[in-house]
């Protein structure tokens, strides 16, 4: 049996540069650093991480960390937790990736121009992800959140709109709820569309939708909280039909592949290499 792992799967560019400075950080300071959530949606990571010293912490347990070291990962976090740190005597190692933090940027001036003109700022994104949540924390005004179509029955379209994207979304979902905004608003002008999905993600989906149809079998590896995770499966999926979402080797079930000759392995922007190698190795030696 042919196993091949897709060369351009696993970590982005943020999750590589938020892991080698949190790494880094426990390294240098000799003791433990406090994520502030899961420095990447990968349970597998998370846990090995953990073993070197990096605590995972919610907003809640700020109060008890006054003097220690504070962990923002890459998803980025809302101007309220670096002023409460800062309250707390807590000192932030930031690891927001700057792609994320232009796109904060952004949100706040898009905010500026439709509270000029009466308008208001949506977002595709998902309700509650880390990303999102720091995204319409940027400002006090409220940022609309939608994640398919019919959730622009939020939206008033006798005013004018501002449509971005989470960093991780499907484009063609974005621009596919961006025309049906125009139509409903009759009048282009009244919508300002900026594409904020980051291109390392997104240039991914074709070149995965490619590498899915060359075996009979894929093995698309990711955390159950993954975002990004439920987009790339569904891009294989729709490439693949014998197409399997696992979060470890323990899930692989032999039925998966009878008759394969070909098995091909690939992940999400928070799936670790050596998780993808883990899983071809026990392909390899169990079936």
């Amino acid at each position: 049996m042919i196993v091949e792992i897709d060369k351009n799967s696993g970590f982005c560019f943020g999750v590589v540069r938020a892991i080698s400075k949190a790494e880094a950080a426990v390294k240098e300071l000799g003791g433990e650093v406090y994520s502030l959530g899961d420095i990447v949606h990968n349970r597998m990571e998370v846990q090995r991480l953990e073993a070197l010293g990096l605590k995972t912490v919610t907003h809640e347990d700020m109060e008890s960390l006054a003097g220690r070291d504070l962990f923002i990962r890459a998803h980025g976090e809302p101007p309220t937790t670096y002023r409460r740190a800062e309250e707390l005597g807590i000192r932030v190692i930031d690891a927001t990736c700057p792609v994320v933090a232009q796109l904060q940027g952004k949100v706040v001036a898009a905010h500026e121009q439709m509270q000029r003109v009466g308008g208001q700022v949506v977002i595709l994104g998902k309700r509650g992800h880390a990303e999102v949540v720091g995204l319409t924390g940027q400002v006090e005004q409220p940022t609309i959140v939608v994640e398919r179509e019919e959730d622009l029955q939020q939206v008033d379209f006798s005013r004018p709109i501002f449509f971005l994207s989470q960093t991780t979304q499907s484009v063609a979902h974005f621009w596919s709820l961006a025309e049906k905004m125009k139509e409903r608003l009759g009048d282009e002008s009244m919508l300002t569309v900026d594409d904020t999905i980051c291109r390392r993600v997104s240039n991914r989906e074709k070149a995965l939708g490619e590498f899915a149809k060359r075996f009979d079998v894929v093995i698309f590896v990711c955390g159950k909280k993954s975002s990004n995770g439920r987009v790339l499966f569904n891009v294989c999926r729709a490439a693949n039909e014998r197409c399997y979402n696992i979060e470890e080797e323990s899930e692989l079930q032999a039925e998966w592949f009878e008759g394969c000759e070909s098995v091909g392995i690939c992940g999400a922007t928070s799936t670790p290499a050596w998780l993808m190698s883990r899983v071809a190795k026990a392909i390899e030696d169990r079936f």
